[in-house]
């Protein structure tokens, strides 16, 4: 029995990133040898065990071989017999695909340090194209590494090309199509992931509803950048600028949907996109099954980010409207990220990257005003709900009209 550090850890080490978790890859031993040296059996589609004391997840050794479609379709095979080489082989990226062993040594069969260092991801082998998966996951560890200088080898990406021209994309579930895009909304570059599914013809199969925005015109008075797919980049970059917070980034992503919408007799005007593009919000996190936090606040996103952008030219009462719909006063948290996901649709156009959004200030002081504004015990005396909510409401708006 043998024991290698493998995957993200070899590979980070290699960048001086921090590692986050380490993997191990146990060659040479059968279930029944790691029970019996106290690993726990975790996972149902192949043995991997958790060690003793580490908590640290070893797998077996093992290749696998295509019998279907999507990334489900494969019959695995674990064995003493299985080479430390044999499971790198099936790995997706060389960079991936990188070991060392128990003395430090580093077992690189497939390139994966020259690879590194020549910033490059490339598939390690023709069982690349076996798995859907591998579209998302190259995608993502585009947006983490980009910022470095890392591109896609073109192999590669004709290879995803590939993939998706094969109708494999179809087959992808729709958990694991959300659970690899809420991983790329937290990476250092998420634009780079859209850019790259574009690429390779992949959004059109998981997220049409942002594909159909790529070539839709708006006017170049408010977006210098035109086309309303690559609004949506500057806006993901412009977010990633912002907060690290994956929940606000997709918000910003979704913001738009209705543009893809408008019949083309009325471009590049989009009038009434927001009621439009709240609509298609709710349809993309009921199939990809979006958590709850991210539906809502993207709902609110889509709705009511043309008004918020003009916020300094609304009346007093229209502020409360707004804040209100926006439930900016029982969940003034989230207000506070919608705020930023109004933001980075307003810096994402080009040349705007770094404009002031003095509309976020003004509703923010707004919120905090009406907030501020309570009613005593005494004035609250003998009024049943409705009666009170119609009183705090006048005097919320009386103190947004002298301050407006």
């Amino acid at each position: 029995m043998k024991v290698y550090l493998v995957g993200g850890a070899v590979r980070d080490e290699l960048l001086g990133r921090p590692v986050r978790e380490r993997d191990w890859v146990v060659v040479g031993a059968t279930p029944q040898q790691m029970l019996d040296a106290g690993h726990r059996q975790v996972g149902r589609d192949f043995p991997v065990f958790l060690h003793p004391e580490t908590g640290e997840e070893h797998a077996l050794a093992r290749t696998e071989r295509k019998t279907g479609r999507g990334y489900r379709g494969f019959e695995l095979c674990y064995s003493p017999d299985v080479t430390l080489e044999d499971d790198l082989k099936r790995r997706d990226l060389t960079i991936n695909a990188m070991a060392r062993d128990a003395d430090g040594r580093l077992i690189d069969p497939y390139g994966g340090q020259a690879d590194l260092e020549a910033r490059r991801l490339r598939h390690v082998s023709e069982a690349f194209g076996e798995d859907p998966v591998r579209i998302l996951r190259v995608a993502r560890f585009l947006a983490r590494y980009q910022p470095l200088g890392f591109s896609i080898a073109p192999e590669t990406l004709a290879r995803m090309r590939a993939i998706v021209a094969a109708g494999e994309a179809d087959a992808l579930v729709p958990e694991r199509v959300w659970q690899e895009m809420d991983r790329a909304l937290a990476e250092a570059a998420p634009e780079a992931w859209l850019r790259t599914l574009r690429d390779c013809g992949a959004l059109a199969r998981v997220l049409p509803e942002l594909d159909a925005l790529y070539g839709v015109p708006q006017p170049k008075k408010w977006h210098p950048e035109i086309d309303t797919g690559l609004h949506i980049e500057l806006v993901l970059q412009a977010a990633a600028d912002l907060t690290p917070e994956p929940r606000v980034r997709f918000a910003a992503l979704m913001h738009d949907l209705g543009k893809g919408r408008t019949p083309r007799t009325s471009w590049p005007r989009h009038i009434g996109h927001e009621e439009s593009g709240a609509q298609l919000v709710g349809e993309v996190a009921a199939r990809l099954r979006v958590p709850t936090e991210y539906r809502e606040l993207a709902l609110l996103a889509a709705r009511w980010h043309g008004l918020a952008h003009r916020a300094e030219e609304l009346r007093p009462r229209t502020v409360l409207e707004l804040l209100e719909a926006c439930d900016a006063f029982r969940r003034p948290g989230r207000f506070q990220e919608l705020l930023l996901a109004f933001e980075a649709d307003y810096r994402g156009r080009g040349g705007w990257r770094h404009r002031p959004y003095p509309q976020a200030d003004l509703l923010r002081k707004a919120q905090e005003k009406a907030l501020a504004t309570t009613l005593s015990d005494d004035e609250r005396e003998g009024l049943t709900g409705e009666k009170i909510g119609e009183l705090l409401r006048r005097r919320r708006l009386a103190a947004l009209s002298r301050t407006a």
